[in-house]
């Protein structure tokens, strides 16, 4: 989403949710977070995995350069060790040779999930080995610019909510979905706010 969208929809949001308009007023909007759509992303999705971000960043570089093209049959025609030598393990090497293998059989096509709707999409990409839910809404938000996603696996999330809405306990992922429903057909701004607030609320 862009900044503007991202504005009108938190604007929407606050009028419904007096804590939302509360911590809105403290530390403002936040920045929008757009990745194009592809192979390229899904592939960054399964590096950035557990990993910090600028290691991951280091990886994704190293993998690129090895790359003629930043395409599934280019990765597939990588010589055996090339990936594990970039950084990646063993286990993430399978992820991305599956994602690749998948493209390229025709079994999964990212350029057919503009025109499935968000569950399909979530469904979809979550059949790849390696990408779970959080991975697939992730994927939706950032890179198909959906706007009604919310990453309940994310903890920073569920803690900003947690904060936000000021409890005790700690929130498991049923709990914030619930909590966020109501924030509905805006619950990507929503998410992207609650990361803001997340990094820059008062302690």
């Amino acid at each position: 989403m862009n900044q503007a969208r991202i504005i009108r929809h938190l604007d929407r949001l606050a009028l419904r949710d007096n804590d939302l308009q509360r911590a809105l007023e403290l530390v403002q909007y936040p920045q929008p977070r757009i990745r194009p759509a592809g192979f390229e992303t899904l592939l960054a999705a399964v590096v950035s995995q557990q990993i910090s971000t600028a290691a991951a960043a280091a990886i994704q570089r190293r993998v690129r350069a090895l790359l003629p093209t930043m395409d599934a049959a280019a990765l597939l025609r990588l010589p055996p060790g090339a990936l594990r030598e970039a950084g990646l393990s063993q286990r993430k090497v399978e992820y991305v040779q599956g994602l690749a293998e998948a493209i390229a059989a025709g079994h999964f096509d990212p350029a057919e999930l503009d025109a499935m709707d968000d569950q399909a999409a979530i469904r979809a990409i979550s059949a790849l080995r390696g990408f779970g839910a959080w991975s697939a809404e992730i994927y939706l938000m950032f890179s198909l610019q959906r706007s009604d996603i919310f990453p309940a696996g994310d903890l920073a999330l569920r803690i900003a909510l947690q904060q936000l809405k000021g409890l005790d306990a700690p929130l498991n992922e049923k709990q914030a979905r619930q909590l966020a429903a109501a924030w509905s057909p805006y619950r990507s701004a929503g998410s992207l706010f609650l990361w803001h607030y997340y990094h820059g609320a008062p302690a």
